[in-house]
């Protein structure tokens, strides 16, 4: 579980940003889908998590590091990026996934023209975004320089390499400083202190090369694994030969001319070149592996000879052969914008570590053959953004997976959702007892100290928590104490859908695949009943609501023991067992009636995940009509096409992932039961042509614009009764064919119209 501060949901005031087209040469392949996106959106200048937290960085899906201007020093809560500044100060290389992460083993390309500026607050310059232009393959910005003229920056990049090109005009003497480590901190004032990291450079001037290494790692404080030898690597290569060099100083500014090699806490390293010098392009491989590896990334993805026509070529048909695969008809151009930049934004993490095959793990300082993947935010990721990358990036999920079994071999920690899910959905191409073992042992086998140590959300130097209580008793009696542990109701919650999960997954393996391993623990009945009795046992009936619990079974009080939710949200967190929650409050009238409590009350935060399935739940009570109208609310309150798109902070795709299943017209409630409750989809027809699948999946519902309630729905021409779809319904294409009407409908609202109880 993550810091985040909670917030209400913005008031969206600031106007739709107008979408700008990029230069015809960085425009092909031709794809309407890709030119919808805009990467600002979620960038918005309040506090990253009102509004996205994400960032307009040039990269393709999944990649290693993702490059951005950079407009301020980011750390835990704070973007590289921010909408609201007016000055760039460099353009960094990130492995920030999330803004409640920190960064790790940046580099920062810093260009110049005139006397070489290295401290960060006297080397920005200033520029419009009226002469900026954000795509995913493609960035530019024109920057004032700072003794006069200007330098125009392009710049795209691939999965391990960034490639940039500048363009002096009516300039001083152009340089490049490459920031190999910096002053930063671990978050602001009140989570973190200064934390310095180690970097090192080198130029060689023959090579037109610069390569060095940063040990930057933000979130080392977190977790018992103190990674001595992580660090990240680069290699910095030029067009042009250099006219002189030296090494800088990031905090008092002063040069040492005709110095090639440097180490310390605040170095980097530059490069001047003759005052002719009007373009000058600039390919920086980076690298967890060391610098040799990060000069190999270079000749690998971009070789000697690659215009960044070609990159941003190359990186834009990576997006469009994604992209493209879902056609939309309907629907204005801002709602296209917010669709389409809403797959972008999924289809950013995890991203990749592993580089030709190798890794560098720091949970045993070490580096493994593999493939590998970090980035997960598997605590909001688990809920729909892992269902939609199944569905349109399933090439991708057996690396995933293999690589978070590599973590728990290492280790000892994964994730049992991610893992059941993926195996239950037809994933293959891993190993599906080691699959097993692991959540096996997540779900069995205690953290260490589990008596004794809280787990706090970012407690420093503590180990695994994996499933933090298990020993105390949630085993024996079936919750997280209170007393003895953080967050103990929200915990207790967790792990019943995570022991449904094994569940779900033992089972799978038992009946589809002939799991000796699965089969002689016999642990699905085990793991069931304790699912069923730990989302029961936090019912307090006198209340009403779910609350925690001491050792001893007190109730700890109605505010206790929640993480970023309160007692209304997690009252409804009980995804895989919703019949049971209705029975525990008095059957499906009263169920909706509370339902309608919790949203018309206000209680409802869709800027945080746990409340991301709870309008869906009106169906399962009979009141499909009310899931229909609370999801057309919330995606108009929380999502439009401006920067301050997102009404909450991203967390690695899972905000955006909400919106995607909604416009199509269903959601992953309980993502292990491969079934997907109907709401109501967005535009008039959406085509989708899923990898693997033998026909298209189409999905129609004429005027859904203006007639948000469904009246029927037909999968393949035969009716739907319930509003349940199921997975193997349409992951090998078909038709699912709605007919909306503009007032609410009988079909799955029998409860609403006297026919329930």
């Amino acid at each position: 579980m993550k810091f985040k501060i909670i917030a209400s949901v913005l008031a969206m005031s600031r106007l739709t940003l107008a979408r700008r087209g990029s230069p015809e040469q960085f425009a092909t392949p031709a794809s309407d889908a890709v030119d919808f996106v805009n990467p600002l959106i979620g960038n918005g200048p309040d506090s990253p998590d009102y509004s996205g937290g994400m960032i307009p960085s040039t990269a393709p899906p999944f990649a290693m590091t993702r490059w951005v201007a950079q407009t301020r020093q980011n750390c835990v809560s704070t973007t590289p990026y921010n909408y609201a500044d007016d000055k760039i100060h460099g353009f960094q290389g990130t492995h920030q996934p999330a803004i409640w992460m920190g960064e790790s083993g940046p580099v920062v390309v810093v260009p110049g023209a005139g006397a070489v500026k290295s401290v960060f607050e006297e080397r920005g310059m200033k520029f419009s975004h009226e002469d900026e232009i954000t795509t995913p393959s493609y960035y530019s910005a024109s920057l004032e320089a700072i003794e006069g003229g200007t330098i125009k920056v392009e710049q795209s990049a691939t999965s391990r390499v960034g490639h940039l090109r500048f363009t002096f005009t009516d300039t001083q003497t152009p340089y490049i400083l490459l920031e190999a480590s910096r002053a930063t901190s671990l978050g602001p004032p009140n989570i973190g202190s200064p934390y310095l990291p180690i970097g090192s450079v080198t130029i060689n001037g023959t090579a037109r090369q610069i390569t060095g290494h940063n040990t930057e790692r933000q979130d080392s404080n977190i977790g018992p694994n103190p990674a001595p030898s992580f660090a990240g690597y680069f290699c910095a290569r030029f067009s042009m030969p250099f006219a002189s060099w030296g090494i800088a100083s990031n905090t008092e500014g002063q040069l040492f001319e005709d110095y090639t090699t440097a180490k310390g806490m605040q170095v980097s390293a530059y490069v001047t070149f003759e005052g002719n010098i009007t373009t000058l392009d600039v390919r920086v491989g980076v690298s967890f592996i060391s610098e040799d590896q990060a000069c190999s990334n270079i000749d690998h993805e971009i070789p000697d000879g690659t215009e960044l026509e070609e990159t941003a070529r190359n990186t834009r048909a990576q997006w469009a052969e994604k992209l493209d695969r879902i056609q939309v008809q309907g629907g204005s151009p801002s709602d296209l914008t917010i669709f389409y930049t809403a797959i972008f934004h999924t289809l950013q993490y995890p991203y990749e570590q592993s580089e030709n095959g190798r890794y560098y793990s720091g949970y045993d300082d070490s580096i493994h053959e593999g493939e590998s993947y970090s980035g997960y935010s598997i605590w909001d990721t688990y809920r729909a953004a892992w269902a939609w990358q199944i569905i349109l990036a399933p090439e991708r999920i057996p690396g995933m997976v293999q690589s978070m079994l590599q973590d728990y071999q290492q280790v000892g920690t994964h994730a049992d959702s991610l893992i059941s899910e993926a195996v239950v959905k037809g994933i293959r191409g891993f190993d599906l007892d080691l699959a097993y073992e692991a959540v096996y042992k997540d779900a069995t086998v205690p953290p260490e100290d589990d008596w004794t140590t809280s787990y706090s959300d970012r407690q420093q130097h503590v180990g695994y928590e994996v499933r933090a209580g298990l020993s105390s008793v949630y085993d024996t009696k079936g919750w997280v104490a209170n007393d003895i542990h953080s967050e103990s109701a929200s915990r207790t919650l967790d792990y019943a859908y995570d022991d449904h999960a094994v569940a779900v997954l033992s089972d799978y393996l038992v009946a589809n695949w002939n799991s000796s391993l699965a089969a002689s623990w016999n642990s699905s009945a085990f793991f069931a009943e304790r699912s069923k009795n730990a989302s029961r046992s936090l019912f307090n009936s006198s209340t009403g609501f779910m609350e925690a619990r001491t050792a001893n079974g007190n109730w700890a009080g109605e505010n206790e023991g929640w993480t970023e939710g309160n007692k209304w949200i997690y009252t409804f967190d009980m995804v895989q067992d919703a019949p049971g929650l209705i029975e525990l409050k008095g059957g499906k009238k009263a169920f909706v009636e509370f339902l309608d409590s919790h949203f018309d009350g206000g209680h409802n935060d869709h800027t945080n995940e746990p409340s991301h399935h709870i309008p869906y739940l009106y169906a399962f009570a009979g009141a499909a009509s009310k899931t229909q109208e609370r999801v057309r609310e919330i995606a108009k309150a929380n999502y439009n096409a401006s920067v301050d798109g997102l009404s909450g902070n991203e967390d690695c795709g899972q905000m955006s992932a909400w919106y995607i299943f909604s416009a199509l017209g269903f959601y992953p409630v309980n993502p292990v039961s491969r079934e997907y409750i109907i709401g109501t989809p967005f535009f008039d027809k959406i085509t989708i042509d899923i990898p693997n699948a033998s026909k298209q999946l189409v999905i129609v519902a004429a005027n859904a614009s203006t007639k948000p309630y469904v009246q029927s729905v037909k999968v393949n021409g035969e009716d739907l009764v319930a509003p349940v779809l199921v997975h193997d319904q349409f992951i090998n294409g078909g038709t699912i064919e709605f007919q909306m009407s503009d007032t609410p409908q009988e079909w799955g609202s029998q409860i609403l119209h006297g026919n329930g109880s």
